[in-house]
C-alpha cells in the first residue's frame, strides 16, 4: 500500500504543478501573465480558441486533483487506522475476555437486591435513616486579641 501511496503522491504533485502552469498561461481580460508566457505562441499551437482549450484543460486537471485528494485521504486513513495501539489493545481485551470489562459499575445509592429465596423485610422509614442537616452556629467567629 505504501508504494501505491507514493506513486499517487508523485502524480498529485505533477498535477498541481501542471495546474499552476496552465492557470498562469490563461489570458485574463487585462492581458496579465498570459502575455508574458507568450500568448501568441499558444494561439499558434492550439488555434484561435486558446482560451477554451486552456479552460477545459484546467477543469480536467482540477477534477483529477480533487479525485486524487480523496483517494489519498482514504488510503492514508486505512493505513493509519490498522496500526493504532489503542485498537490493538481493545481487540486483545475483547478476545481474552477481560473481567473488568464485563462487570457493571457499582452505584452506592442503588437499593440492595436480596438474594433469591431470602425473606423480604419491610424497609425502614426514610426519616429514621437520614441524618439531620448540619446548621452552622449563629455566633460570630472569635476575634483576635488586641495588643
Amino acid at each position: 500500500m505504501q508504494i501505491l501511496i507514493n506513486f499517487l503522491l508523485a502524480i498529485y504533485v505533477l498535477i498541481a504543478l501542471l495546474m499552476i502552469l496552465v492557470i498562469l498561461m490563461q489570458r485574463p481580460k487585462s492581458e496579465g501573465l498570459g502575455a508574458a508566457f507568450g500568448g501568441g505562441v499558444t494561439e499558434n499551437i492550439f488555434g484561435a480558441q486558446t482560451t477554451n482549450v486552456l479552460v477545459k484543460f484546467t477543469s480536467w486537471l482540477t477534477g483529477i486533483f480533487f479525485a486524487l485528494t480523496f483517494v489519498l485521504s482514504v488510503l492514508y486513513s486505512h493505513k493509519t487506522s490498522g496500526d493504532t495501539g489503542l485498537r490493538n489493545e481493545l481487540l486483545r481485551q475483547q478476545t481474552t475476555g477481560h473481567p473488568s470489562a464485563s462487570v457493571p459499575p457499582v452505584n452506592p445509592n442503588a437499593p440492595a437486591v436480596p438474594a433469591p429465596g431470602a425473606p423480604v423485610l419491610p424497609a425502614a422509614s426514610a426519616s429514621a435513616t437520614t441524618t439531620p442537616p448540619i446548621v452552622p452556629s449563629a455566633s460570630p467567629a472569635p476575634s483576635k486579641p488586641k495588643r
